[in-house]
């Protein structure tokens, strides 16, 4: 029976991690997924959603059922996560709908049985990591003890802060003034050097004698020929 060819093999589980930001993170799917584990205020969601938009990605959004086992094996087993996790969902009063904040369309979910009729402004939504449901709750909690960021494939930059455009814009504009500056103190160092060089090689030999003394010269000697 013919065996696979291990190099081929490896190489494309290197693709495959190479398409995420680091080792720190995990691929499934076409998507990257990291478990930051620093405990944070909260004083609203968006404290919560700036941990993820920090590094590029945005809180998790769940798609399918397997996407769903995949977070509950990997919270367990990998990242020891807490027992609820925040899920990048919020209710939508205008709608009367929960809605992705990275806009995904929410294609399914997984919502433990709870009370209808309960007043759902400012819920957001829970992965309870022991069943794998997803619970309501209120947005306005005060402390989170981890946050669960997701990122697709090709992995991209879409969401930067404020703080990472900036200091994107002062490494670009310093590196054009030194660019600049570089080639302004190179054009002087070169017209220096042909002018120094131009003077030395193109200075004639003086002759000890001015224009009047050769002049007094000749006319000597056309006088002393007249009396020869």
């Amino acid at each position: 029976m013919p065996r696979p060819a291990l190099p081929a093999v490896l190489g494309l589980v290197t693709a495959a991690v190479a398409d995420c930001p680091s080792s720190a993170w995990v691929q499934f799917q076409d998507s990257c997924y990291v478990f930051l584990k620093e405990a944070i205020k909260v004083e609203s969601i968006e404290d919560v959603r700036n941990q993820c938009t920090d590094h590029g990605a945005d809180m998790v959004s769940i798609h399918n059922e397997e996407e769903n086992a995949f977070i509950l094996d990997t919270l367990k087993k990998q990242w020891k996560g807490p027992d609820n996790i925040l899920l990048g969902m919020f209710f939508d009063t205008d709608d009367a709908s929960f809605k992705g904040f990275d806009k995904s369309n929410m294609t399914f979910d997984k919502w433990t049985n709870q009370e209808d009729g309960e007043d759902l402004v400012d819920t957001c939504a829970f992965l309870h990591t022991k069943t794998g449901e997803w619970k309501k709750g209120n947005c306005e909690i005060s402390s989170m003890g981890g946050t669960l960021c997701k990122a697709a494939i090709p992995y991209e930059k879409k969401y930067l802060s404020d703080n990472h455009i900036l200091i994107s814009a002062l490494v670009i504009a310093s590196t054009v003034i030194l660019t600049v500056l570089g080639a302004i103190v190179w054009f002087l160092y070169k017209r220096n050097s042909d002018a120094g060089f131009t003077t030395v090689f193109s200075t004639a030999p003086q002759s000890p004698y001015n224009d009047d003394c050769v002049l007094v010269v000749a006319e000597e000697n056309e006088y002393a020929v007249q009396f020869d």
